[in-house]
């Protein structure tokens, strides 16, 4: 299900400072003989606790993650978003110490760089997924920032500098996320909140850079990656910025230093050298990217270039798959079926093939063919988020209304937190001329982007459309109550 606007793309460069990259900061060699399998975490005990609940972390993440959905560039296409939190899950599966759960999020940025934030939240960027060589360096990313979210860096952050009011040090972290979308506005927040102390919050967190590094590396090898692969892409970084005149901005404001290399290739050492099969999913997902995000035509060019070289059985898979949708953007769809069919043949349950399919079925009106080809992979798949969403957009095409709302019902309630999801179930409730539900479902889209007060509005309108119905009048007005709770309570990261 491609989204004709799947991210909104920013005038403005993306600012590089970030709380937790993967290429940040100077840190001593501490570590360098550290037996791989008896890594000593620090005991956090009440340190981090006394200054910020679990509860409250959780809070502050959901805040923060619907200021970045009204201000970034945040992608919802259904299969990129699917696979990020599948390769995601399956590292946060071996972690040690989860305390929250994990999502993880891919936003549209020409900027190499990734973070961790409060509540489990990973955001990356569109960049560093096309930068990476494997699957096993993208996985050595998301378990680096895994670590700093199970070892609660931000919340000892806190901790360390006098603990500060949740609310006060929040209000500046939160300043410095919406940096990530809109420099201008983000900084002058910075300064408004507290001003010269927010870099000491970066500095701190440069501090924790080797310990993330040791917990996701472990992470990396539990969940059966290539231990080398952390190693491997910082010296990539290294190598492609070495003979720069102006480095990228993440590595003039957070240098890679040559210690980080040393420790890093030092303790995947001791694990040694495995060998992983090459990820179709990956070289999928990075193909898709490619072409329907990237602003420069150039790179998805290079990308097939480069699946051309690599020449394994993926790599020729992922340059047809690519063809296939290039030839869907281009309005081409008669030669994209025809590209595309012999590998849909070939893997009749691929979730990557089904979704472009049923793209192209429903440009070429062929939408009984696509709903009959989704209600069979369900069957097969049931919990893929992006097999239900297709089906409900494609019951939508059909005007099968009814049959959408009862799957995006149940779709929302698992989850939640997807624009995608609500957004249907408008487009549905409005087939169905059903005005006050179609109310509701666009006021969770717009609670969703931290817009509490326009949700709450549009929810009493949505009373006066109810015509007696004494039980969703009841849902309403409990909604109501829960947002504006909620909206009290986050105004105070505001401050």
């Amino acid at each position: 299900m491609i989204k004709k606007s799947i991210a909104r793309i920013l005038s403005a460069s993306i600012l590089t400072t970030s709380l937790f990259t993967i290429s940040i900061g100077a840190m001593p060699v501490l570590w360098q003989n550290a037996v791989a399998d008896n890594i000593k975490l620090p005991d956090m005990g009440t340190a981090a606790a006394s200054t910020l609940s679990i509860g409250q972390e959780m809070e502050m993440g959901d805040y923060y993650m619907r200021m970045l959905r009204d201000s970034a560039p945040i992608i919802n296409d259904p299969v990129l978003n699917q696979y990020i939190n599948d390769l995601g899950e399956k590292l946060v599966s071996k972690a040690d110490s989860v305390q929250t759960p994990f999502h993880f999020y891919i936003m549209q940025s020409d900027v190499l760089n990734a973070f961790a934030f409060f509540g489990g939240n990973v955001v990356v960027h569109s960049r560093l997924i096309l930068d990476t060589d494997n699957e096993s360096q993208l996985a050595s990313v998301l378990s680096h920032e895994i670590g700093h979210v199970t070892q609660r860096h931000l919340a000892r952050a806190m901790e360390s500098q006098n603990r500060s009011s949740p609310y006060v040090w929040g209000a500046a972290l939160g300043s410095i996320l919406l940096a990530l979308a809109s420099p201008n506005a983000g900084m002058a927040a910075i300064t408004s909140t507290i001003a010269g102390s927010a870099q000491n919050m970066i500095s701190f967190t440069q501090s924790n850079e080797q310990e993330a590094d040791r917990v996701g590396l472990k992470t990396l090898v539990k969940s059966g990656f290539d231990p080398n692969a952390s190693s491997e892409f910082l010296q990539k970084l290294a190598d492609q910025t070495r003979y720069m005149s102006k480095p990228p901005e993440i590595l003039l404001t957070h240098p890679l230093p040559d210690s980080r290399l040393s420790d890093v290739r030092n303790l995947s050492m001791q694990y040694g050298k495995k060998s992983v099969a090459p990820s179709l999913n990956y070289y999928l997902a990075k193909a898709r990217l490619a072409i329907l995000l990237s602003r420069n035509k150039n790179v998805s060019k290079l990308l097939l270039e480069d699946y051309q070289k690599i020449n394994n059985e993926q790599s020729k898979i992922a340059i047809i798959y690519g063809k296939a949708l290039d030839e869907h953007c281009n309005d081409d769809n008669q030669k994209a079926k025809q590209t595309l069919q012999p590998l849909l043949d070939r893997d009749p349950n691929n979730v990557w093939y089904i979704d472009l399919m049923t793209d192209i079925d429903l440009e070429l009106n062929n939408v009984n063919a696509a709903i009959t080809r989704l209600e069979s992979a369900l069957k097969k798949n049931p919990d893929s988020s992006a097999l239900q969403l297709n089906l409900a957009n494609a019951y939508v095409k059909n005007k099968d209304y009814q049959q959408a709302v009862t799957l995006l019902h149940r779709y929302t309630y698992a989850h939640n937190d997807d624009m995608n999801g609500w957004e249907l179930l408008t487009t549905a409730y409005g087939g169905l001329r059903s005005r006050a539900q179609e109310m509701t479902s666009r006021a969770e889209v717009i609670a969703l982007q931290g817009q509490f007060q326009q949700a709450i509005a549009l929810l009493k309108n949505a009373r006066i459309q109810t015509q007696g119905n004494q039980m969703l009048l009841s849902r309403i007005d409990a909604r109501i109550v829960q947002l504006d709770q909620m909206q009290k309570r986050y105004a105070a990261y505001r401050r």
